[in-house]
């Protein structure tokens, strides 16, 4: 793949600092069940990274000291680390929320029966990918079959009880354009979805966030291929709304990957930029009795991405 960051590292992105600290953003692993032409992971079916046991028990170890109250699990497809549903069990104990950031197909593989009546059971909330309602689009970024083997998986969530509106257990997609353009306004597409997903395929969700393509790892690599990277960061930076600066993730939320090194933002981690204004990897270890607020956080032209038009985080739009 090209490499992004030398083209992003000269910023003028504003300066920003952290809030106080909410979440821990874990990248369990980058193996997945797919190769998603916009990833930023870089995730597939042949890598082999993973976090082990050791790392996990000292996520736990610092959500008990920090007081953090959610879990987001990551990856790659996350649940394909071994040890996934011990730490789910692990922090559901200690009254965590936790997230599973899931691609819907890995509830079909085959191994994976029982997976979402486990999710159901621990009570986690479900983020799930689902870049259209439309099979065709689907399966153009993510692969032929994908938006069957996703519609199966969602009709299995909706039979354990998730995506109900008055229910416990939250259902929620996540769209991405298919190339170097800004996801349009959440809520009218959001309307869109509850209508096309019903009317269609009898299936409930409760909120879709919008997220904007970043222009690192395969996505970025792509767009130099192209010759598009330029013409995309860009229409980042024109599109840039200091209004989203205030909810960017990176002030509430710590990216641990899978050796237990921490970044700013699970971005910066796939570019290996390390946390704040460090000279070198910072391990979490380090970091058990340090309170972050206040403290900088490392910027680069990518962050533009989140800041574009109505903002796009982990949590879809910002504004």
């Amino acid at each position: 793949m090209h490499a992004t960051l030398p083209r992003l590292i000269a910023t003028d992105f504003p300066p920003l600092r952290r809030g106080r600290l909410t979440t821990l953003q874990a990248n369990l692993t980058y193996r997945c069940n797919q190769s998603c032409l916009h990833c930023h992971v870089a995730a597939s079916p042949r890598r082999q990274e993973e976090m082990d046991w050791p790392t996990m028990a000292l996520m736990l170890e610092f959500i008990r000291r920090q007081g953090i109250a959610t879990l987001d699990l990551t990856g790659g497809a996350p649940e394909l680390n071994p040890h996934f549903r011990h730490l789910v069990r692990q922090a559901r104990a200690l009254g965590i929320k936790v997230m599973d950031r899931c691609n819907l197909t890995i509830l079909e593989e085959p191994g994976q029966e029982t997976l979402a009546a486990f999710l159901a059971e621990q009570g986690v909330e479900v983020v799930a990918s689902l870049p259209c309602y439309s099979a065709a689009n689907v399966d153009a970024q993510r692969g032929d079959g994908v938006f069957e083997a996703s519609v199966a998986g969602l009709r299995r969530l909706n039979a354990l009880g998730y995506g109900e509106p008055d229910g416990d257990l939250v259902l929620n997609l996540v769209y991405n354009p298919q190339g170097p353009s800004l996801p349009p306004p959440q809520a009218p597409l959001e309307a869109a979805y509850h209508h096309e997903l019903w009317e269609h395929f009898g299936i409930r969700f409760n909120r879709l966030f919008t997220l904007a393509n970043m222009p690192i790892q395969r996505f970025g690599s792509t767009l130099i291929s192209k010759g598009q990277f330029d013409d995309y960061l860009a229409l980042l930076k024109a599109s840039y709304n200091a209004a989203t600066l205030e909810g960017v993730m990176c002030r509430s939320t710590l990216s641990v990957d899978y050796q237990g090194r921490v970044h700013d933002c699970d971005f910066n981690q796939q570019l290996a930029m390390p946390l704040g204004d460090s000279p070198r990897p910072v391990h979490l270890r380090e970091l058990l009795e340090r309170d972050l607020e206040g403290a900088p956080i490392r910027i680069a032209d990518h962050c533009y991405g989140c800041t574009a038009g109505q903002g796009s985080s982990c949590g879809g739009a910002l504004t």
